[in-house]
Parts: C-alpha cells; structure tokens; sequence
C-alpha cells in the first residue's frame, strides 16, 4: 500500500514539475531559457520544491495524528493550539517561499521581455509600504544607455527587529525603554488571559475595539504620571534611586569621575554588559554588509559613523559620477529620530524657499530686459494691448456696477491654478508640489523668453548671463528634487540608496532588488492589520475535529482523502463545580 501511495506521489510531482517547465518554456526566449537551465538544474530544483513540500505535509500533517486527538479528548481536553499555528505557520512560510521564487521569476521574465525597469523591482511583497521614494530616470551623461534610480526605505521604530538607540541617549532612558516593553508585554498577557477565559466560558471573542480599551484600562495598574513620589507605582519594578543615579549618565564618563566602585558606575556596567545601546544599529550594518557580500555586490568605500548611527557604502572609492562605470551603487543608512527629523524639515523649508527667491529674481531680471526690449510705438503683447483700450474700455463701462479689471484683484497669476489655504494636515506635512510645479513652469518660460529675446544666433553678455544661472539653478533643483523630502520621513531606520545601471543589462538592478528584500525580512517585522490576523486561539464547532480543522487550513492536501465529519452527538451541560472524573467517564471518552 505505502509502495502504491509513493507511486502516486511522485507521479503527481513529476505532472506538476512539467506543467511548471513548459510554461516557463512557453515564455522565456531560447537562449534566457538555456542559460537557466544548465544541465536539467531548473527541472531538478522545481522537482525537490514540490518533494520538499509532500514531505513537510507527510511528516506534520498525518491524519492519524488528528484522529488520535478527537479520540484522546477533542478541543476541549485537549489544547491543540501550539500545534495548529505551527502546523499553519510550516506550511505558510513553505509555500511562501515557492511564490516568491515562482514570482521573482515572472518578473525577470516581463522585465526582460519589456526590455524595461519598473519600480516593481523593488516595490514588492510586505514591506512594499516601507518605500518612501522610488524614482527612475535617464543618466544626465548617458541618457539613451544608463538609467538612474533613487530608492528611500524608511523603517519605523516599532517595525525593527531589535530596537535602535543613539549613542547619546543616558542610561536612564535606556532602563525606562526596557520597563515600557515589559509594561506592555504584560498588558499583552492579561488581556490574551481574558480572551481565554472568555472563550472557555463559551461566551463571543473580544472584538478588536474592546481589546484596545481593555489594553488602555489596564495601563494605570502597572504604572502612573507621579515621577517625584519614591512609592508609585512606577517604580515597583526599579527603585527610584537607581534611576537617579542613571539620569544623567552617558554612554562615556568623564575619566575624572570615574570610580569603580561607586553605584552609578556598576550599574553602567550591567547595562552595558548587554549591549542594549549598540545591538540594534551593529545588528543591521552587520547584515546589510553580510548580505551585500553574498550577493556579489562588492564595496571599496565603507564609513561607519558609529556615534551618528549612520553608514556610508559605496561601490568605489571616487564619488565623481563623471568618472565612474555605468554600472555602481551608493548605500546610506542612517537611524533617524523625531528631534533629527524636525530639523531635516527645517532645512527643507530654507532651502526649497530659497531656490524661490532665486528663480524670481532671474524671473525679474528677464522681465525688466524684455520690457526694455519692447518698441514703444507698436503693440507687442496682450500687455500693451490691455494698456492701449484701459482708456476706452472705461469710457465704455462707466456707470456699470462691476469695477474695472484693473482694480479686481487677480489671485490667479496664469502659472498654476490657486492654491487651497493651509489645514494642519499641510502644514506638517508638506509635500511642496504645488510650489515645485510652479517653479518647473517658471524656468521653462524663461527659457522661451530667452529664445524670444534673442532669436537662435544672436549670444550676447545677457544672454550667456542669463542661461549659465539659469543652468544653474534648473540642474541643482533637479538634484534637490530627486532627493528625499524629510516630511515623508518617520522616526526610524532609513536606507538612501542611488543606483547606476545599464538599460539592457541590469545586473546591479536585479542583484541590489535581491539585497535588500532580503535585508529587509531580517531587520524589519511584517505589516499585520489586526482586523485580518488570524486569532490566537480559534474557536471552531463542536463537530470539526483536529482532523478536518488540518485539512481545512492546510487546504485538504491529505494523500488519502479525510474520512467525512459524523454528526456531533449531543453532550449533557457540564456541572458548574467541576468533578473528578471517574473510570466511566473516561471510557465514554
């Protein structure tokens, strides 16, 4: 019987693993498709994925297991909960695994068909909502062979795997930040207890919103706004002494105060002895290097900032892009918080109002030398035109209610429509975009005004003036542009990386999209909305044993199909004061 089962298996392995094959065939080009599969290495890889995928079902999901737990006690003498989120959690993560092969692989595919970049090369998965910017553009040097492409990713706190400090930050902090966490976490066990208790009394699971309000009341039992008082409930856990003493203290002391026997300078010791305050940023500059070198992406530029909290990697030693190959990378990660954002945006705003003011007073300059330009005895534009007919035009409209154009105020100046007044949704958090647009109009009308002035072939000192500041003014507000806006910014870790590739080839593209997913998965945690996570402890009918609760779940994967449900008998209520049971009850079981 087992002979005939395996048979079956792997001849169902064998139709799947051909299906994959010609349709990979079908939409790879010839020589893509031979350079991957050398040697029957593709078929072979395809073959295991699914051999691996059987195996983890056989090995933890037989249906004997099920029936031997219904038959042991069922749901309710037997907690079966640990086994359910692992035996969900194997498979999810297995076929997670063969998707995001199958799906990496579509991609390349399109890509190279398309002969095109997209932002989906790196925009993909769950961390998509991580990206700040993603931006492709034509190499200024190189515009028809190379492409340009500025990526931000911004990690928030509460998303890292192990949390990140400044090097700054005193001990006291450090200490507080350790019974925050414990804080929570405990509230977490309390409310996860409530739930348990509700669902074995058979009563409704707690909504989401009384989860958050159940969470919210039970703050006030673990701590309290009285800093002063010694007795408060905040420091049940430490004492108020031993914060004191951290209050002030640093990640260096003054060699001069120094003693090594004094309580401030053993409990630095302690504390320092985990490494809480370098883990995180060493952890992340640990595995983007790590990572980095496995992928083949190789550096010769690397500085740690360390006491910032920032690295700079870069492909090669020179920074002049001038000087070089199309094919190189720039890396900048950086741990940001909320005071080091707040200045960002600051500088921000200085310098995105004075690239205005620049453009205006070229824009005025332009203005005075065409005007100065004009011939006074013929009409040259709508503006002589309107100066021309006012006299007439108010002849003609007198007496009328309606004011003369040009006593009407005009909010609109013909450049942009008017902008909305301010919320504070705007003004803490500017996006800049009707001001930017203004200021690409204004430097392409003056650049139309310029070739109107002069003609083509007339170069005079003016002229060159004007065009060489605005050159100047237009390519450094292109590389401001392209920048990151620092109020799209989070606190959190954020990664600045610029790319050079080639358009046919792409191999920095495809390899730095590989680096970094990976990166990501292992320093950041995954998005969960909450209103579509799976609950810790579901409750099921009466009738759905273990069994059908695999087989539901795993998507009835058995190699033999599941024998059907039998109907649910009725049981008598249960005492409220609970019994021993004795030997009848356990045959009846």
């Amino acid at each position: 019987m087992e002979s005939a089962n395996d048979d079956d298996v792997n001849r169902l392995m064998q139709e799947e693993t051909e299906k994959v094959i010609h349709h990979i065939s079908a939409k790879l080009p010839k020589e893509i498709l031979e350079s991957l599969d050398q040697n029957g290495g593709l078929k072979e890889k395809l073959f295991s994925y699914f051999n691996q995928s059987f195996q983890a079902v056989a090995r933890y999901v037989p249906k004997d297991i099920g029936e031997l737990l219904d038959q042991v006690g069922g749901e309710d003498k037997f907690n079966t909960r640990e086994v359910e989120k692992s035996l969900v959690n194997m498979y999810g993560h297995l076929q997670g695994h063969i998707q995001r092969g199958i799906n990496e692989l579509e991609n390349q595919t399109n890509s190279l068909l398309r002969h095109n970049s997209d932002s989906g090369v790196f925009i993909r998965g769950d961390k998509s909502y991580t990206v700040v910017k993603s931006a492709f553009r034509d190499n200024p040097e190189r515009p028809k062979t190379v492409t340009d492409l500025k990526l931000c990713v911004n990690i928030l706190e509460s998303e890292l795997v192990s949390p990140i400090f400044h090097y700054q930050v005193t001990m006291e902090y450090l200490i507080k930040d350790i019974l925050s966490k414990n804080i929570i976490e405990t509230i977490d066990k309390e409310v996860e207890k409530l739930r348990d208790e509700r669902l074995d009394e058979g009563l409704d699971e707690l909504s989401d919103s009384e989860i958050i309000i159940n969470k919210l009341e039970k703050v006030e039992e673990f701590t309290d706004d009285n800093p002063g008082q010694a007795k408060a409930k905040r420091y049940s856990l430490i004492a108020k002494e031993i914060l004191d003493r951290l209050k002030d203290t640093r990640a260096e002391i003054d060699p001069s105060e120094y003693d090594q026997l004094n309580i401030r300078e053993n409990l630095k010791k302690i504390v320092d002895g985990e490494n809480i305050r370098d883990r995180g940023f060493n952890t992340a500059v640990n595995s983007l290097t790590s990572i980095l070198d496995n992928s083949r992406l190789g550096f010769q530029y690397v500085e740690n900032f360390k006491n910032a909290r920032e690295l700079l990697i870069r492909e090669y030693d020179d920074s002049d892009a001038a000087d070089l190959p199309d094919e190189h990378y720039q890396i900048r990660m950086r741990y940001y918080d909320g005071s080091q954002i707040l200045e960002e945006r600051k500088a921000y705003d200085v310098q995105m109002k004075s690239f205005e003011t620049e453009i205006l007073h070229v824009w005025d300059i332009l203005q005075l030398i065409y005007e100065d330009s004009k011939s006074p005895f013929k009409v040259s534009d709508f503006k002589d035109l309107t100066l021309k007919t006012k006299d007439r035009l108010r002849k003609i409209n007198k007496g009328k209610p309606d004011a003369l154009y040009e006593d009407i105020e005009k909010p609109w100046d013909g450049l942009s429509f008017v902008k909305a007044a301010e919320t504070d949704v705007e003004r803490m958090n500017r996006t800049y975009t009707y001001e930017k647009e203004r200021i690409r109009q204004r430097i392409a009308l003056m650049r139309e005004m310029i070739k109107d002035l002069y003609g083509e072939y007339e170069y005079p000192a003016e002229r060159r003036s004007l065009e060489e500041r605005l050159n100047f003014l237009e390519k450094e507000y292109t590389r401001f542009d392209y920048g990151i806006n620092p109020y799209h910014l989070h606190p959190g870790l954020v990664l600045d990386v610029d790319i050079t590739s080639i358009k046919r080839k792409r191999i920095t593209l495809e390899a730095m999209s590989k680096a970094l997913n990976e990166f990501l998965q292992g320093v950041a945690k995954s998005f969960q909305d909450t209103a579509f996570s799976v609950p810790s402890r579901p409750s099921f009918p009466a009738a759905q044993g273990f069994g059908d609760l695999v087989s539901s779940v795993s998507g009835g994967i058995y190699l033999d199909p599941p024998p059907p449900a039998k109907p649910a008998e009725k049981k008598p209520k249960a005492a409220k004061a609970a019994k021993k049971p004795d030997d009848d009850n356990i045959r009846e079981i």
